[in-house]
């Protein structure tokens, strides 16, 4: 069931806090319950602002657990193994990140440390510190607006799906001149990306902001 907000364009008497505007092109809508598995849609671009779905904050709190034990694999076990000539050489994600720890490629390394491991597990770790504890049926901790703005601005800096696109490519181009067996981590990384495209798909941020400000947080 499609949805669209109430345009709020004549709703300056209205309460400011009823009043959202859409991300793409700032119309403002008045908020208005939507039912669950329905999609609430701006007026005028009908960009998508909600779809609240049954047990969904349950359901980002499994897959956000998931995903943090999957990052966990992924940079622990072997990456890949490439053999040529007689020789054998495994890599893990943390090889690769130390491969250019020094001299002019050091900034690359902490580009990759940050973009491939930290930011998505800070973000998993926002996720769950602002989700968890209302999917419990507790109120917000403290400081879980501000956890969840941070894990909302780094939704685009999170990348761990670019990374195993890039090593796809690379295996296409490295498979000709030597043997390459995948490792468990390259499967977990693989499952990683899925999971957190599920994630994403599951979490509506609008409906947790209003969540947080109903249930009251600072």
């Amino acid at each position: 069931m499609e949805r669209a907000f109430q345009s709020g364009k004549n709703s300056l008497g209205a309460d400011l806090s009823d009043l959202v505007a859409c991300p793409v092109c700032d119309t403002l809508h008045r908020f208005s319950a939507i039912p669950q598995g329905g999609r609430g849609t701006c007026k005028r671009c009908h960009h998508i602002l909600a779809t609240p779905r049954p047990n969904a904050m349950t359901r980002i709190v499994m897959l956000a657990i998931t995903a943090t034990i999957l990052m966990m694999a992924a940079i622990s076990f072997p990456f890949l193994t490439i053999e040529t000539h007689g020789l054998r050489q495994q890599a893990s994600v943390i090889d690769t990140i130390l491969a250019y720890s020094e001299g002019l490629m050091v900034p690359l390394s902490l580009a990759m440390a940050a973009l491939i491991v930290v930011l998505p597990l800070t973000r998993l770790t926002a996720i769950l510190y602002t989700v968890a504890p209302m999917a419990l049926g507790h109120h917000p901790v403290r400081g879980a607006a501000r956890a969840f703005r941070i894990a909302e601005h780094l939704k685009p800096w999170a990348m761990a799906e670019v990374f195993i696109v890039g090593v796809a490519v690379a295996l296409v181009k490295v498979g000709g001149l030597a043997t390459l067996t995948i490792g468990p981590a390259f499967w977990a990384f693989a499952a990683l990306v899925l999971i957190t495209i599920l994630q994403d798909n599951f979490m509506s941020s609008l409906i947790i902001w209003k969540t947080l400000e109903t249930r009251g947080t600072t």
